[in-house]
């Protein structure tokens, strides 16, 4: 990226001259700190998700935007006396700085919460509390690790679509994202071979491969089991570090769990857990499985972002493993989420209009859907807000700004009859878009079909990054 030049600073004396620069300093953002910014700055852009949330939360709206855990299970009354007794018992410590790697028994319940997952604690891969990091949500270990393996140009591959929180993280460090495609059964492995052997022939290498293998955001979909050592085994064999996302998990909807990529090569994953989705997104409490030296490495980027996780926050979320039947709630979740992804896939069978499709998750909190060739999800969404419904429009999940002919939706957060309501408005949104494109043509987006949705072809084409 070639540097601004230097305004020349102009003659102290003079009023006008000073004024002259400082507007001049500004351009057109209105920023008179504008030239003094680094250069990866201008890879930082507001998240089209996260500018939504302001119109969302309006209570006529119906969100299906977000992906806000619903914590209308979390017994509220009995968190709050533990609270208080933490307070009173433990005050002078949970109150006060602590270790940059986390408080060391959260960190072995952590192993408690993967083997409720994995099944065994061997299945996790060797889980040690000495290789866990606690982190402010897993959003920030995502972003502690970017800082830690990309220089300016550095090549990241994630599938398409990706996670926004982390196109933002590999934006901020000015990474080259290159898309791998899905399909019904996740990251396709043919597909990233392609994209490691063009690598090969540029004479580069991807740092890491960003992945969200178990009900994936934004697709809902999941990394078919017979296809994890495939894709463990070509990472080992081109030498690229996997960072394995799982947020989502345990929320299976009838308890179904996959094995981890983490338990097939330890040594190069790094896994990424959080309590958001299984207990309180407030608390801001993640976590990631290393290998030693990343792990050491992770400490020491910890301390110099936030010089420690909060204390405080660790030891609720320990009070409420210790003293809660927390796997039960994770089982009425589970029941809870199914019950209004189902409410979201039959009101989407009911209204919606021919030529779209969408995904069929079996947990999480997603469904990805396609819109009929001609129709911009992007462009659509003011008019979608106007009639009192607002989604994800699928613009915000490719680095490149594609996927304008698809959306997320969230069934997480609304109950089941405001997701059919929601549903029913967004029909006749786009009922009005479908008409004014057979009044006045159809405008072609060239646009793929979605990874994972019932009637499409195939696996999705790879994206421009990796053809």
């Amino acid at each position: 990226m070639t540097p601004t030049p230097p305004v020349p600073r102009p003659d102290a004396r003079s009023g006008a001259g000073a004024a002259a620069a400082g507007a001049a300093a500004a351009g057109s953002t209105g920023d008179p700190h504008s030239e003094r910014y680094a250069a990866r700055t201008a890879g930082m852009t507001a998240s089209e998700i996260r500018a939504l949330f302001a119109v969302a939360s309006r209570p006529e709206v119906v969100s299906l935007a977000g992906g806000m855990p619903n914590l209308a299970a979390l017994p509220l009354d009995s968190l709050a006396t533990e609270v208080g007794h933490l307070i009173a018992a433990e005050g002078q410590g949970a109150l006060q700085y602590g270790s940059a790697q986390g408080v060391p028994v959260l960190r072995e319940q952590i192993g408690d919460v993967m083997a409720f997952e994995a099944g065994s604690l061997s299945a996790t891969g060797g889980f040690a509390p000495d290789d866990v990091v606690v982190t402010v949500g897993s959003q920030s270990a995502l972003d502690m690790l970017t800082r830690l393996f990309v220089d300016p140009g550095d090549v990241v591959l994630a599938e398409s679509p990706s996670y926004v929180g982390a196109l933002g993280s590999f934006a901020a460090y000015q990474a080259e994202v290159r898309h791998v495609a899905m399909d019904d059964d996740g990251l396709v492995p043919a597909a990233l071979e392609e994209a490691l052997q063009r690598l090969v022939r540029e004479g580069r290498r991807a740092k890491f491969l960003y992945t969200v293998p178990n009900f994936h955001n934004p697709v809902g979909v999941s990394l078919a089991a017979d296809r994890r050592g495939e894709v463990v085994e070509l990472c080992r064999r081109y030498g690229v570090l996997i960072v394995e996302d799982n947020p989502y998990g345990l929320l299976g909807f009838d308890g179904q769990t996959y094995p981890s990529l983490r338990s097939l090569d330890p040594e190069n994953v790094v896994y990424l857990g959080s309590f958001s989705k299984i207990f309180a997104s407030g608390l801001r409490v993640g976590w990631a499985l290393a290998p030693h030296g990343i792990r050491d490495k992770l400490v020491l980027a910890a301390e110099s972002a936030t010089l420690c996780p909060p204390a405080f926050t660790q030891l609720v979320v320990s009070r409420y493993l210790a003293t809660h039947d927390w796997r039960s709630l994770v089982k009425s979740f589970r029941e809870m989420y199914r019950e209004r992804c189902e409410a979201m896939l039959g009101a989407l069978e009911t209204h919606l209009p021919d030529g779209c499709h969408w995904t069929r998750p079996r947990g999480g909190f997603f469904v990805w859907a396609t819109v009929p060739e001609g129709v911009d999800t992007r462009a659509m969404l003011p008019r979608a807000v106007s009639a009192r419904v607002a989604y994800a429009s699928g613009t915000g999940f490719h680095a490149d700004g594609s996927g304008a002919r698809h959306m997320r939706l969230s069934f997480c957060y609304p109950p089941p009859e405001r997701i059919v309501e929601g549903v029913r408005r967004l029909a006749g949104v786009l009922d009005g878009e479908l008409e004014v494109l057979r009044t006045f043509g159809l405008s072609g987006s060239g646009a793929r079909p979605a990874p994972g949705t019932s009637g499409t072809p195939g696996p999705q084409a790879p994206s421009v990054d990796t053809a």
